[in-house]
């Protein structure tokens, strides 16, 4: 803990007095003779230029920096930057989820992060926006260029946040062959990985290259029982003075426990819960713990929290090709191929079941008649009897995602009529199946084998494991596929001289066509009115699912002109128009699930950014920048299409939301809990999704003193309003009379009547602001042991709050905040690179963030406890705690044995930090005792890796 005072108060003082320096270029390099500089794009523009720092925050990640990170594929290289928050990793995956990997620039939000290979778009991994990292090889890429800045005007929509363009391999002429394996000190959380790259023909001698690489990773899975921080859901700690016990545990248990509702109260409770197990013998089964119920009654609880992963388990196996062929002197042919399948295997906790239990049953008469006197408890007062089951002998509910992806460009490039000019078609396609592969059961299967009379629910787990097996479910649940077809056109070129060079004008188009398809299967859908007698549903996860099958049209069109009004200032404009097409979809069902014809669902929305750019070098080591400019993001397809479906009752309770002259009055029940309806907003016109705007602008500073130390800060400011939110029940119900429109009568089977219901969809109600620094210094110098380099990146988050009307406004940072995220207040990264000589080399990296205010726990939420002072455990209590922040650090010595085989070894986590505290319930994934967003579980890493190359 000292240590990480003592680097939070370094940082400070640092950051404070800008003693460091930056991955940028020296700024005196801007004078560099252009006619021996190759012309590059670089990621924010679409005209080829003097690949130096701009007007533009671009972080480039080189080869070697890669091999430096010690990251073992694109999602952890990516989501270890400073500036990325707000994303979804794979830990989150184990709770159901669907796992995907993404990124997120300044928490702004993984579908406002444009993410492109090689300067294109790719599919998304379903009908959002947000790119799946998974399907993206590490191995085939040479460079990241990461541009923290909105980009609307010049790639349109989804890029208000920022950019990530991967880069691959070119011009690959050598064999090479790589290796890496990856061993936590402590059980669990083993990866490998291997990588193939041939490369044929020199494409400025032979006038053509030809690029293959193939590349298989694997990560298995790291259980919570294999690491102490996490391996339960009750334990005792220690929180300014006083002493708690966590509580997350869940009533549903194994063996099964019992809940008797009386006829008259007894002890002033309508019900108590017990465990005839351990009323038996005293104890508790596997993975439970005893708890007292207010009726004095004791029974075992479930730690759920023990059974769960850390982390899923992972296979991905990818071929990427490229082929480059010139066509004379001002042409070149080009192609590329990407094709992945990722696999991602998650499991959680076995699935929970209430069961009523008839007060004449052979299990009552077993389990429950002969404890009730101890109970003091009148047989005749029993009204009813429910099974509190835990399904442990079918196993951890897994769910198992394959995403195939495959990414196919063609084009031709070159100069013509003094234009630099591209022109491409791009086919991205991603198809993903999600699987039950264990735990779950089939509804109709189980009620056979109970009906049987073979399973014994309150026999000891492991007893009934055969007995179950024939009713886990391993099959499909739904298969879905997202493609996208981009026809694209760029050129650019000088147009005029001034005082400072060459104007430079580039122009583009792009016509886009984006499909989305989902079909679940027959269990995932559940009985509905395409099936009525079905009637087979899984045990673990509520059905519901239908199909869809929609597609949009859209073109968009910008020009971009740099003026370097001096050899001092620069001026860059950008602007753009888009055009959205409503969406075609041939698929709809309205509320009772009844199927319709093809519709035309949402607006067609058309709209233009724009974006000026400016940077100034007043000396040689100075340069000066800032921005200014507006976004916009296209409501997408999954906002629109998402099918209508029962979203269950609202938490709270209400007045009748219509008038009673209404024709839904008939639906109304006084002051109570309504039905809602979840699903997307098809509606056009002013009730439909318009787009969400924004306005961002940074302004930065990057100086060079003396030519071995370079500085930089951009500050960063985002603000953005009619955002998509899902409508509020409160705001719905708490002014009915401006939503009448999104209330309807429902038949609900259970009650076996209408029911009145309203629909949160999703509307353009939210505003929000961004607001921080970041900072990215260098410094290098010779020293008697070597050459010495500092990189020292780093984002300060200032502000990160949202505001939606009838909610309020949420603030995030440095706090859990009412949507179950944090933005963190500080992250940063200091890498420290020793070169010895061209043999031996050596990089340590220091990684902090700050700490942040945990979830606020209430007495009714029942998951802390206090300690009484004989250290048993007392009553439910309020808690308000603060998370504290983490430091790692990572080493890597490196071994260039000649120029064809080079040697690594590291460590990860070298003093083997352990995730901070948590007593967080919500947010993403299942684990318990830390929050798996803002850490990771493996603890200390050896790796080891080998490359070499065939010449």
């Amino acid at each position: 803990m000292m240590m990480e005072k003592v680097l939070a108060r370094s940082l400070r003082l640092m950051f404070a007095s800008g003693v460091a320096a930056t991955f940028g270029l020296a700024a005196q390099s801007a004078m560099a003779d252009e006619a021996v500089v190759q012309r590059v794009e670089i990621t924010g523009s679409s005209i080829k230029r003097i690949a130096l720092e701009g007007a533009l925050p671009v972080l480039s990640i080189s080869q070697e920096e890669i091999k430096k990170s010690g990251a073992t594929s694109v999602t952890e290289l990516i989501q270890a930057l400073p500036s990325m928050q707000g994303f979804t990793n794979s830990s989150q995956s184990v709770n159901g989820g669907t796992g995907v990997q993404t990124a997120s620039i300044h928490n702004i939000g993984e579908g406002y992060t444009l993410v492109l290979l090689n300067g294109r778009r790719m599919a998304s991994f379903g009908a959002g926006s947000a790119v799946n990292l998974g399907s993206i090889p590490l191995a085939a890429i040479e460079r990241v260029e990461v541009l923290t800045d909105g980009a609307s005007a010049l790639y349109g929509s989804d890029a208000i946040a920022g950019v990530v363009n991967f880069i691959t391999k070119k011009n690959v002429r050598d064999l090479t062959i790589e290796a890496n394996a990856n061993a936590p000190q402590h059980t669990g959380g083993q990866s490998q990985s291997l990588s193939i790259t041939k490369g044929f023909g020199d494409l400025d001698k032979d006038g053509y290259n030809a690029m293959f690489a193939f590349s298989h990773d694997e990560q298995k899975e790291l259980n919570a029982e294999d690491r102490p921080f996490a391996n339960t859901g009750m334990r005792k700690f220690s929180d300014s003075g006083k002493d708690y016990y966590l509580y997350q545990l869940a009533v549903n248990t194994a063996p099964a426990s019992a809940t008797l509702r009386f006829k008259d109260a007894i002890k002033g409770q309508s019900a108590l819960t017990f465990s005839p197990n351990y009323m038996k013998d005293g104890k508790c089964g596997a993975n439970t713990y005893v708890v007292v119920d207010a009726a004095n009654a004791s029974s075992c609880w479930y730690d759920f929290g023990a059974t769960v992963q850390l982390v899923p388990k992972t296979k991905r196996d990818s071929f990427v090709a490229s082929f480059n062929q010139k066509l004379g002197d001002h042409a070149t042919l080009f192609a590329e191929a990407v094709a992945t399948q990722f696999e991602m295997t998650a499991r959680w906790a076995p699935p929970a079941q209430g069961l009523a239990m008839d007060l004449s049953s052979p299990l009552y008469t077993k389990y429950v008649t002969p404890y009730l006197t101890s109970l003091g408890v009148d047989p005749a007062n029993v009204k009813s009897a429910k099974m509190n089951l835990r399904l442990t002998d079918a196993g951890g509910r897994t769910d198992r995602f394959v995403a195939n992806s495959t990414h196919l460009v063609a084009g031709v490039g070159g100069d013509f009529m003094d234009w630099d000019y591209n022109a491409s078609l791009t086919r991205s396609q991603n198809k993903g199946d999600k699987y039950f592969d264990g735990g779950y059961l089939g509804k109709d299967a189980y009620s056979a084998i109970q009906a049987a009379g073979t399973f014994d629910p309150f026999a000891p787990s492991g007893a009934s494991t055969a007995i179950l097996a024939p009713a886990v479910l391993h099959t499909n649940r739904y298969s879905n596929k997202s493609t996208l077809d981009i026809g694209s056109l760029r050129g650019s070129r000088e147009v005029f001289k001034l005082d400072g060079g060459s104007a430079q004008l580039g122009l583009g188009a792009d016509l886009t066509k984006q499909t989305f398809s989902q079909i679940p299967s027959a269990i995932e859908q559940g009985p509905n009115a395409q099936q009525p007698n079905f009637t087979n549903t899984a045990i673990g996860f509520g059905p519901g699912g239908v199909p869809v099958d929609s597609s949009q049209k859209s073109w968009g069109a910008f020009a971009e002109l740099f003026t370097p009004i001096t050899k001092q200032f620069d001026v860059t404009t950008s602007a753009r128009y888009d055009s959205y097409k409503a969406i075609d979809s041939a698929i709809n069902y309205d509320i009772d699930g009844n199927l319709v014809g093809a519709k035309t669902l949402g607006n067609a929305n058309n709209k233009f950014t724009y974006k000026l750019a400016a940077s100034y070098r007043p000396t040689s080591s100075v340069l000066l920048r800032a921005s200014y400019g507006t976004g916009f993001k296209a409501p997408t397809m999954d906002n629109i299409v998402n099918p209508p479906t029962s979203g269950g009752v609202t938490s709270g309770k209400y007045n009748c939301p219509v008038p009673s002259s209404s024709p839904l009055a008939g639906g109304c029940n006084g002051n109570t809990q309504y039905a809602t309806i979840n699903g997307g907003n098809p509606t056009s016109g002013d009730a439909g999704l318009k787009p969400e705007q924004s306005k961002q602008g940074t302004i930065g500073i990057r100086i060079e003193p003396v030519a071995s130390v370079s500085l930089g800060f951009d500050f960063w400011d985002v603000k953005m309003r009619d955002q998509i939110s899902t409508l509020p029940e409160e705001m719905l119900f708490g002014n009915a009379a401006a939503y009448q429109g999104l209330f309807k009568l429902i038949y609900d089977s259970t009650a076996g009547e209408n029911v009145l219901a309203g629909t949160v969809a999703p509307f353009n109600l939210a505003t929000s602001h961004y607001q921080g620094i970041d900072w990215d210094h260098s410094f290098k110098t010779n020293t008697e042991f070597g050459k010495l380099n500092l990189n020292w990146t780093g984002t300060w988050t200032h502000t990160s709050e949202s505001d939606v009307p009838g909610v309020g406004v949420t603030k995030s940072v440095g706090r859990f905040d009412e949507y179950n995220n944090v933005a963190l207040r500080w992250q940063t990264r200091l890498i420290a690179s020793l070169t010895q000589s061209a043999m031996f080399s050596h990089t340590l990296a220091l990684n902090w963030h700050s700490g942040y205010h945990d979830q606020v726990i209430t007495a009714d939420d029942g998951t802390v406890h206090a300690a009484n002072p004989d250290g048993s455990i007392g009553a439910p209590t309020d808690l308000a705690r603060d998370v504290k922040g983490l430091f790692t650090a990572d080493w890597q010595s490196r071994v260039t044995m000649n120029k064809d085989l080079v040697l690594t070894a590291g460590v990860r986590n070298l003093f083997g930090a352990e995730p901070p505290f948590s007593v967080r319930t919500q947010g993403g994934g299942n684990q318990v005792g830390y929050d798996g967003r803002y850490s990771d579980p493996y603890g200390r890493v050896f790796y080891v890796k080998a490359s070499y190359k065939f010449q």
